[in-house]
């Protein structure tokens, strides 16, 4: 891969990393799921909430893998 593609990379995730930390803030109602991480999903009482959780909450999970990864 040659510079130009891992900056284009890394810039996309960062943009995959910053679209899931704002719905999950926005799902959650504060910021308390980045310290306490998946736990902090079990206590919404709406499914539907829950569910969007866990979606974004495992594609931050991945990209910050994925960052980790190219670093």
């Amino acid at each position: 891969m040659s510079v130009v593609q891992i900056k284009n990379l890394n810039r996309r995730l960062d943009n995959l990393a910053n679209e899931a930390v704002h719905e999950l803030d926005k799902v959650c109602g504060n910021e308390l799921w980045r310290n306490i991480g998946f736990d902090a999903f079990e206590g919404l009482l709406d499914s539907e909430r829950r569910e969007r959780a866990n979606y974004y909450f495992g594609q931050w999970q991945t990209v910050r893998e994925l960052q980790e990864t190219l670093s």
